[in-house]
């Protein structure tokens, strides 16, 4: 078993209800005992899970003690904020939330826009000299995961420049010394990821329901810092970003770019969701274009205004207005910066488990699928086909409980076999009086008034209910009638009739209390309770006997004791002289 990716926490309130199986893009989901849990080795971090969980079960990592420390060393740390927040925080005017972030203990707060600003002049450039070709962006980590993993084939289309982020980072260090720390506040989890596998940029990643959670802690609310006169303080530093900011929704990016001088006939392309970007995918390898071709790709659906950090409840489009009207400061689009913005992006291809047509028939045959006719592909494991879910209960990533077709017919089965053993008659029966199921006891004790044609290997529910008044009056009253002798044809049936589903189903139980087995049963059943008592009985002689017999040994023992050292005490004395 592998452990736990260690971005993400797991509780013990999993409803194994597989929503996360169902909305992760690539099943970096395994199921263990119920629980579900994430592998590392096949996640990319796009929070589909933390999202689709309905009981918090899957959570990621809270990373804001560690930016808390950070404040509290001493040392200057600056925040990076990711463009998103104009989003988050709708209204705010820029100097609050500088304000605030500067009450929390930051020296600096920075526009990670201002890192793709230079992203965006660093393609331009790169696109502009190079030959034609498919350029695939690097802002989105989840995608490029999601590439290096599932698609190396594509890796190399994948620009090699920094993405905005690491690129802003690099900046900000050049600008204010490499002995600052760096924390990014947006949307993003997968910027975890880079914070350890670039520390020496960026230092930790909180989500914007971290910067929440912190700001609710210390009583600050931005939006009440507006009767405080802003002051140079509470500006974005070292400049405000200009166009940056779109590259929070989709295409924004790609907005940037046009602001650079491009080569001839350059197209833009953009997809959100790992679902369009798989589709976008499929011919990039094979594919040789006259002219450039730019593909900007994000992981959420709608970019990073619908990442998993975001708690804002506006819609995809109000969101999508806050940021693109957002005050920023109309100016010429940046230079290309001195800093060297290159990135080398290398495959990391997981090599999925091939399993031949045997093996998966095997596997279907576990859940009871023994003709494709048998295959819902419900959906409700979590997976899209049953053959998917026999991959993975052959990689062992999922279990046969899992499947709701073979759990059900699998308590029919138990249901059935219990009713078939039950030595009492058994029926149960809908709202309608109509009956659902019987054993063949109930069916030997009330037979049938119509002989079958064919005697049938199990008895079918039949139409005709004995007793249906009894039926109906606990249907509607909702209360039970629980060992009711009742006169049948020379009988005596002891009846008890209960709910199952309220005023829905309920079931009843018909004992014949004058049959000879029976009676000879409840004739042995007395006779043992008899013997019981009675030994209980003569236990309790016995130790009362006992009891009183030794507490009259010692009363007896003491008085002979007693006079016995009397007598010796006279005869010493009659010696005496």
């Amino acid at each position: 078993m592998e452990p736990i990716d260690p971005l993400y926490t797991r509780q013990r309130d999993c409803q194994d209800c597989h929503k996360c199986i169902r909305e992760c893009p690539v099943k970096a989901i395994r199921v263990e005992d119920g629980y579900s849990q994430v592998m590392p080795g096949f996640c990319i971090l796009c929070g589909n899970c933390v999202l689709a969980c309905p009981n918090s079960a899957v959570q990621v990592r809270h990373d804001l003690p560690r930016a808390q420390e950070l404040i509290a060393s001493g040392r200057r740390v600056i925040a990076s904020l990711d463009p998103a927040f104009a989003a988050q925080f709708p209204g705010l005017r820029p100097g609050q939330l500088v304000r605030a972030l500067r009450q929390l203990g930051f020296f600096a707060v920075s526009e990670t826009a201002l890192g793709a600003e230079l992203v965006a002049a660093s393609l331009a450039e790169l696109m502009r000299t190079q030959p034609p070709r498919v350029w695939i962006s690097p802002a989105c980590p989840s995608v490029v995961d999601f590439i290096s993993m599932y698609h190396p084939e594509c890796q190399p289309q994948v620009a090699g420049v920094l993405s905005p982020l690491l690129a802003h980072c690099r900046m900000l260090r050049q600008h204010y010394g490499p002995d600052v720390a760096i924390v990014f506040i947006g949307p993003c989890i997968a910027k975890k990821k880079d914070a350890e596998l670039h520390p020496d940029l960026l230092d930790v990643v909180l989500t914007f329901e971290d910067l929440e959670h912190w700001l609710s802690s210390r009583g600050l609310r931005p939006d009440q810092l507006t009767q405080i006169a802003e002051s140079p303080e509470d500006r974005f530093e070292p400049a405000p970003a200009q166009q940056g900011a779109l590259h929070a929704i989709e295409g924004g990016l790609a907005q940037n770019i046009a602001r650079h001088p491009l080569p001839e006939g350059l197209q833009f392309m953009s997809f959100s969701g790992i679902a369009n970007v798989e589709q976008a995918l499929k011919d990039v390898p094979d594919w040789k274009p006259d002219h450039p071709i730019f593909l900007e790709m994000s992981a959420c659906a709608g970019a990073c205004i619908n990442g998993p950090g975001m708690t804002a409840k506006t819609s995809i489009a109000r969101r999508h207005y806050d940021v693109t009207h957002f005050p920023a400061p109309a100016a010429a689009p940046p230079a290309p910066s001195s800093l060297d913005l290159s990135c080398t992006y290398a495959a990391s291809p997981i090599t999925p488990n091939k399993y031949g047509e045997l093996p998966i028939r095997e596997a279907l045959r576990w859940i009871g699928q023994h003709s494709p006719e048998d295959a819902l592909n419900c959906g409700g494991c979590g997976y899209q086909s049953c053959r998917d879910f026999a991959h993975a209960l052959l990689a062992g990533n999922a279990e046969r409980m899992m499947c709701a077709t073979y759990t059900r017919k699998l308590a029919q089965k138990k249901a059935n076999a219990l009713l078939r053993r039950m030595p009492s008659a058994v029926v149960i029966v809908d709202e309608d009086l109509k009956m659902i199921e019987c054993n063949q006891h109930f069916e030997q004790l009330f037979p049938s008034d119509e002989e079958p044609a064919s005697k049938p290997a199990a008895p079918a529910p039949r139409a005709t209910l004995p007793f249906a008044g009894l039926f109906r009056r606990v249907l509607d009253s909702g209360e039970d009638i629980v060992s009711h002798d009742i006169r049948y044809k020379g009988k005596i049936l002891n009846t008890s009739i209960f709910t199952i589903e309220p005023h829905s189903v309920i079931g009843g139980i018909f004992q014949d209390i004058t049959e000879p087995t029976f009676q000879k049963e409840q004739i042995i059943g007395r006779a043992q309770q008899v013997i019981e008592k009675n030994l209980k009985t003569v236990q309790q002689i016995a130790y009362l006997l006992g009891e009183n017999a030794a507490d009259s040994e010692v009363i007896l023992n003491s008085i002979v004791s007693s006079f016995g050292a009397e007598e010796v005490d006279d005869n010493d004395a009659e010696a005496t002289p």
